[in-house]
């Protein structure tokens, strides 16, 4: 622990015993308790102890360095309201970290979102600057404003649990932008959904991303965490333990979220609402959404694996990344086949295995690899099922095969 965080966790000890949170000391007496320069505690003063953080320090000069710390208690909204106030029309990574830092020591946000927003910061902004880098150093024009690679970052940290080291989300921005998305051409070549591919990858570190944490643990933005992990009801259910999932999650709690896993999977609904809303603005179609989450639902109703098949079909829906992958995943434009019926046979195959996967494989989740394995059978979907040309009638089909014949 540095000279800093010393001096820093003496002034709080203080604060926390002194009445009405007001604390006053001389420069001088902390420089000689610490062994330090004057200008180090200025420094702690300016950093640990700003308004931003909620304190107001009042100093002056003479007198051995005078110091009045007085704590200012102030409720979410108005913290809140504060920091929007203060953003610019830019923020850099290390200042949203800061950010997020003291929302999560003032506790106006829980420690485990403002993690999830410091992962999903670092995965866009790593994505964005190994696609910057890339096409930099090869010469070619910029395509950051697609917004393709921020988009990809943030799927990457939504598929990951919150507890993933930060290193692992870059190394994972790295292989889904250079090795899947650039290495073939950039946006709208690759032949696989390069978040996907990026979280297989990822899973080089079984350890750290299968590391599952309850709902409102403490999970500190930077460095080790301590709290117990949780199993996810992915695994309950692999281990065909209805009645302890049962016991564990009830519906609801699955429906809004209330349970372990990858931060962009938990919340059900939400994931729902969004797909519906896609829908509605016809960004994507409902052929794949439709059949991949029917394709499940049919299966697990028809082959429980539990005494109550409408529950075993429930859970299979709400658990796992189903919503997430059948709605923002399955759906990539790139990766999903053009024709409508080449899409409902596409969601079709990643229900099949999907399921087939969590039924008889070793791992408990299979929509990863199910959109994976569909990705690399795209062109075969579209290169039997083309849709029908305007204009084209069957008449003129008829006519070419007179016409072949004489």
């Amino acid at each position: 622990m540095g000279i800093t965080d010393l001096i820093a966790g003496f002034l709080q000890d203080c604060l926390d015993e002194a009445e009405n949170g007001v604390l006053e000391v001389q420069r001088s007496d902390l420089a000689q308790r610490f062994n330090c320069v004057p200008s180090q505690i200025n420094y702690v003063m300016s950093t640990r102890f700003s308004p931003e953080r909620g304190y107001i320090v009042e100093s002056r000069r003479g007198g051995n360095g005078y110091i009045r710390i007085t704590r200012v208690r102030v409720d979410r909204e108005t913290l809140l309201m504060h920091v929007i106030n203060s953003l610019g029309e830019a923020v850099d990574l290390s200042s949203a970290r800061a950010i997020l830092g003291n929302l999560a020591q003032s506790g106006a946000v829980e420690e485990d979102i403002c993690r999830a927003l410091a992962a999903a910061a670092v995965s866009v902004a790593g994505c964005c600057a190994f696609e910057l880098l890339y096409r930099l150093l090869l010469r070619k024009n910029n395509t950051l404003g697609d917004l393709s690679a921020a988009v990809t970052g943030l799927l990457i940290a939504m598929v990951s649990p919150v507890t993933t080291p930060y290193w692992i989300l870059l190394i994972g921005d790295f292989f889904a932008i250079v090795v899947v998305k650039q290495l073939f051409g950039g946006v709208g070549k690759n032949f696989l959904n390069p978040a996907l591919a990026a979280r297989a990858f990822m899973l080089s570190w079984a350890g750290e991303m299968t590391t599952w944490v309850g709902p409102h643990s403490s999970v500190p933005i930077a460095g080790a965490f301590d709290a117990a992990t949780y199993p996810t009801p992915m695994a309950l259910l692999h281990e065909n333990n209805l009645e302890g999932l049962t016991q564990m999650y009830d519906l609801p709690e699955m429906l809004v979220g209330l349970t372990g896993g990858s931060m962009g999977e938990v919340s059900a609904l939400l994931l729902l609402l969004g797909g519906m809303f896609l829908i509605f603005r016809k960004v994507i179609t409902w052929y794949i959404p439709v059949s991949y989450i029917g394709t499940v639902a049919a299966l697990t109703f028809l082959f429980p694996r539990g005494n109550d098949p409408v529950q075993w079909m429930l859970y299979n829906l709400l658990g796992g990344g189903l919503m997430l992958g059948a709605f923002f995943m399955a759906t990539d434009y790139v990766t999903s086949p053009v024709s409508h019926k080449g899409q409902a046979i596409f969601g079709v195959g990643c229900g099949l295995i999907t399921v087939f996967i969590r039924y008889f494989g070793s791992y408990s989740e299979g929509v990863c690899y199910a959109i994976l394995v569909m990705n690399l059978t795209v062109w075969l979907i579209d290169k039997n099922i083309r849709p029908n040309r305007f204009g084209v009638v069957k008449a003129a089909k008829s006519e070419k095969k007179e016409a072949a014949g004489k």
